[in-house]
């Protein structure tokens, strides 16, 4: 009998080869979205041998990067640096067909494990050409509208989207504690209330946690989201003196109540990446610091996600950079870093770490923290079952709704400093109906300046070629009435000003871009010639100076000069905004997220210090209200 049994078994055997041929590979636990993530990252990770674990921990940048690279070194990430993109003034389907093509790359390998391509996106989608740019988030605290951070961030996301990237290297949670700092205008305040509050950007990003969700787990609703990183940790805006990547000296407990509560915020939302500080605690690297990384990060904190190093950041554990690499390998791989932004030379990190491992340097264990980490989010944002992008968000890219969006943030972010010799005689709201009007200053028509760094280029431009957007001269023209006659003169003499019979004047000012470490500055001046334009337009006629600058910069000699101050920080692409409040179509809202200084000799100076004397306090902002026309 059991002869007769065994065709018809081999039967079934050869039906179920033939079947299994005809729909692919065999059932692969990690690849069925049914299963629960745990569930995937164990099965996927016991498939995976050193190499490909070693390929997840690396992230490299795309002008190193191809598809034979990522097939290759079983790659786990690529990232633009700031400016890094595929083609000046590229379309969203450039960028997608790049991305793509890395992509393909990383499916082509034994086990398919999808690359997750990031981008820093501070302030909008900031690389891309014609992308909505938001105000930096220095004029994003001064809103103090968490709602209307965590619309930008939905926006942003569909930006990003658009061009075929899943993840951004934002928000910038930093607590700038000393405006001297370059990346102060990264920061939504000194305050770290302000900062918590604006982690909202988080859910907007990466779109809002389920509820009862346990904490630290990391979340992405889906295709029209983004993963997020909250970055860089911990205590990159407490340095000495505002100096970038320096060494923060604070206690323990400074610590937890100044720079850690945007982490703990941001965590409870499900932010899937953090990014590690180039800067020192205490003298202890940040990206060495096991005790801050693994102790409190990952096993108080319960952070679930993956930790990112900053770019190059293990190379500059030693001084000089990259002076001890195996080192700086086997220091930030242990401190508990767990994706590597080598990004350039990723052969020598891929065998230094592959060296250590197989020498019992470094723990396997360790590896497959990092790695699981990894997996999850990716797993968790549906990067397996969506790895490729298409074509369908294109239209989102610098759309009209972002774009509307972006002035609604401009107007709110506004600042008024002084309006008038009195609460009597305001010069602010500007009537529209006037002979002749003078604007001026370097920054009134240059939408470079007004955008900041971290745009289009990392140090940010200069001029009007470099994207789309209105800049305030054009919004001003667009805002007056059609027979108030315009006259623009970027620095004229005083003599001029005089005999111009002038209604009034907007002088527009500020500081030139700059990003990081260029940005750092000990005298924190308004750009030349802007004082002299600043005297000769406002000796001569009824003027209002609007600031354009990431930080509260020296003014208190000119102040008495000045009828009326505007700070209007780094708005971005839509100028439109500061016209809507100049000339009344909406009132000034803004409160000072960061207090303003009277000399650069009090610095730091923050709220709540036992020396405070500021020119203008935290928090202050005159109101006007909007004005009713016909």
């Amino acid at each position: 009998v059991t002869m007769a049994r065994a065709p018809i078994f081999m039967v079934g055997l050869l039906v179920l080869c033939f079947l299994s041929g005809m729909t692919g590979a065999e059932y692969v636990k990690y690849k069925d979205p049914k299963q629960p993530v745990n569930t995937r990252i164990k099965d996927l990770l016991s498939r995976m041998t050193l190499e490909e674990k070693i390929g997840q921990m690396t992230q490299i940048d795309r002008t190193v990067t191809s598809s034979e690279v990522m097939k290759k070194y079983y790659i786990g990430s690529v990232l633009s640096g700031g400016g890094s993109v595929p083609a000046p003034q590229a379309s969203p389907e450039t960028w997608i067909n790049m991305v793509n093509d890395f992509q393909k790359g990383s499916l082509s390998t034994r086990l398919g494990i999808p690359m997750i391509y990031g981008i820093d996106a501070v302030h909008g989608h900031n690389n891309v050409y014609k992308a909505t740019l938001f105000p930096h988030n220095v004029g994003l605290g001064a809103t103090r509208d968490p709602e209307l951070v965590k619309r930008i961030g939905a926006a942003t996301a569909l930006e990003v989207r658009a061009t075929g990237i899943p993840y951004v290297f934002a928000p910038c949670i930093a607590v700038c504690r000393d405006p001297r700092w370059g990346r102060c205008y990264e920061s939504y305040s000194e305050d770290p209330k302000i900062v918590q509050a604006m982690t909202e950007i988080v859910p907007g990003l990466q779109g809002d946690i389920p509820a009862g969700s346990p904490k630290g787990i990391p979340y992405v609703a889906g295709k029209k989201n983004v993963a997020a990183c909250a970055k860089h940790y911990v205590g990159d805006g407490g340095t000495t003196d505002g100096i970038n990547e320096n060494n923060t000296v604070i206690d323990w407990h400074g610590l937890l109540s100044i720079h850690m509560p945007g982490y703990y915020s941001s965590i409870i939302k499900g932010v899937s990446t953090i990014m590690v500080s180039y800067s020192s605690w205490n003298g202890i690297k940040m990206h060495a610091n096991g005790n801050l990384i693994t102790g409190f990060l990952k096993n108080k904190l319960r952070f679930r996600g993956f930790v990112i190093s900053d770019w190059q950041g293990i190379d500059r554990i030693t001084s000089p950079p990259h002076a001890n690499y195996s080192y700086s390998i086997q220091a930030g791989i242990s401190a508990g870093i767990d994706m590597v932004m080598v990004p350039m030379n990723y052969t020598e990190f891929i065998d230094g770490l592959t060296f250590q491992v197989k020498k019992k340097i470094i723990p396997m264990s360790r590896i497959d923290d990092a790695v699981r980490r990894i997996l999850r989010v990716k797993f968790t944002m549906g990067l397996f079952e969506n790895p490729l992008a298409d074509t369908s968000l294109v239209n989102q890219l610098g759309s009209q709704e972002h774009r509307e969006l972006a002035r609604e943030a401009v107007r709110k972010s506004l600042v008024l400093l002084k309006n008038g010799e009195g609460a009597d005689k305001p010069l602010l709201p500007l009537p529209k109906k006037a002979p002749k009007i003078l604007v001026a200053g370097s920054h009134a028509d240059n939408l470079g300046y007004q955008c900041g760094g971290w745009t289009i280029e990392w140090q940010g431009l200069s001029g009007n070629n470099l994207t789309s957007g209105t800049t305030i001269l054009s919004a001003i023209k667009n805002t007056v009435d059609p027979k108030t006659k315009v006259v623009y003169e970027e620095n004229p003499d005083m003599d001029s000003v005089k005999s111009g019979k002038f209604s009034y004047a907007i002088v527009v000012v500020g500081e030139h871009p700059y990003a990081e470490t260029f940005g750092d500055s000990m005298n924190l001046t308004i750009a030349d010639p802007g004082t002299s334009t600043i005297s000769n337009v406002c000796g001569a006629v009824k003027c209002v100076v609007v600031i354009i600058s990431g930080r509260p910069v020296t003014i208190q000699p000119y102040v008495a000069a000045m009828d009326a101050i505007v700070a209007a920080w780094l708005p971005g692409t839509e100028g439109q905004g500061i016209a809507d409040v100049l000339f009344g179509d909406y009132g000034f809202t803004g409160k000072l997220s960061r207090t303003w200084f009277k000399t650069v000799d009090q610095l730091p100076m923050n709220v709540g210090d036992p020396h405070y004397d500021p020119l203008f306090p935290f928090g202050f902002g005159l109101v006007t209200n909007p004005v009713k026309r016909n």
